[in-house]
């Protein structure tokens, strides 16, 4: 039923022109940034050290990359669970056979496939690259792993912000508004002291990813975005939950 659901829910998606406006947005601007960084790479008056191509331009890429996923995905997430309750097909979905679980898992489960299409779709212009140069590919598989898991956490994230109002936009918004927040939270870490400042830094999707985009795969930085993304799944199962059984 999980994986009808995510059928069902991908299969939507592909037939909304928004979501092909985000996902062709998504690769325009990663391309762009790609051709700009090469460019640069290509053209430099001086040497780059110890800073590879890989480096250089596929990780400076995943890394620009990274913030275009997390300021375009809040409206590919805003209808997830908004359109439901403003329609109110929620009720019928409540009624059906399905579990709660297997709603959220399913609908989690549709979106992540077509945050992963462009995942995809992305890993090809630097693998391009590798006719002409060797790359480094422990880095480049070490920053796509990064990219998927911050994908994950993104639609985990915005599942769950679009269960809790029946306008997309203002799920949009907020959810924008925890993405953001989460990625520059390492800021008040560095200003911040001991215990806080740890915290603050752990916090920051910023700061794990930027490890994984250097090649250093750490399981505190995978679990980091595993414990994001399973915290924000169960809070929707629990909202959902509390929706069917308290009528709100």
């Amino acid at each position: 039923m999980i994986f009808r659901i995510a059928a069902f829910e991908l299969r939507r998606l592909f037939l909304s022109p928004l979501a092909w406006l985000l996902l062709a947005t998504i690769q325009f601007l990663a391309a762009m940034f790609f051709y700009v960084l090469l460019s640069r790479y290509l053209n430099a008056t001086e040497p780059h050290g110890a800073h590879g191509i890989t480096e250089v331009v596929s990780a400076g890429m995943l890394q620009i990359t990274g913030l275009v996923v997390l300021m375009i995905s809040p409206f590919l997430t805003m209808h997830l669970f908004s359109d439901e309750r403003r329609s109110g097909t929620i009720n019928l979905l409540f009624s059906s056979p399905v579990s709660v679980t297997e709603l959220v898992l399913g609908k989690y489960l549709g979106v992540s496939a077509f945050l992963f299409l462009a995942l995809a779709m992305i890993a090809l212009m630097p693998l391009s690259l590798l006719p002409g140069t060797r790359l480094d590919l422990g880095m480049l598989a070490a920053g796509l792993l990064g990219l998927a898991l911050l994908m994950l956490s993104i639609a985990a994230i915005g599942l769950f912000i679009s269960t809790l109002t029946k306008r997309p936009v203002i799920a949009a918004g907020v959810t924008f508004g925890v993405l953001f927040l989460l990625w520059i939270i390492h800021i008040a870490g560095h200003s911040a002291h001991g215990t806080a400042a740890s915290v603050f830094l752990w916090l920051s999707m910023l700061a794990h990813y930027n490890r994984l985009l250097g090649g250093l795969v750490s399981s505190v930085d995978i679990a980091y975005y595993l414990l994001l993304a399973a915290a924000f799944l169960a809070l929707s199962i629990w909202r959902l939950d509390a929706m069917r059984t308290h009528h709100w």
